[in-house]
């Protein structure tokens, strides 16, 4: 199963930029898709944005335009870099790869977006 560590989140002011980074155990190229979620407390947790093996994108209609997911495969790493935040965007981000049937999850970073 694939391992995944996320590290990149903290606390930042509005308006302001982060980058996440999602390092994956073995070789990535070999992952059918991978994604970034987020859970806010009291809230479920939702789909950021996603990269296929093909390096398809998909976004959150909420950080369209503000989000970008990017893979790397030499380097067994899925990037999100966050740029113009928002204090909704204010949550605890996982990173989720899948191959084949089987998932994994990451144990999330914090980012916390201030006004």
């Amino acid at each position: 199963q694939v391992q995944l560590v996320e590290s990149g989140g903290g606390l930042v002011q509005v308006g302001g930029s982060l980058r996440l980074s999602c390092a994956a155990s073995g070789r990535i190229d070999q992952i059918d898709f991978m994604a970034w979620y987020r859970q806010a407390p009291g809230k479920q947790r939702e789909l950021v944005a996603a990269i296929t093996s093909g390096s398809n994108t998909n976004y959150a209609d909420s950080v369209k335009g503000r989000f970008t997911i990017s893979r790397d495969n030499a380097k067994s790493t899925v990037y999100l870099q966050m740029n113009n935040l928002k204090p909704e965007d204010t949550a605890v981000y996982h990173c989720y790869a899948r191959v084949g049937p089987r998932v994994s999850w990451g144990q999330g970073t914090q980012v916390t977006v201030s006004s």
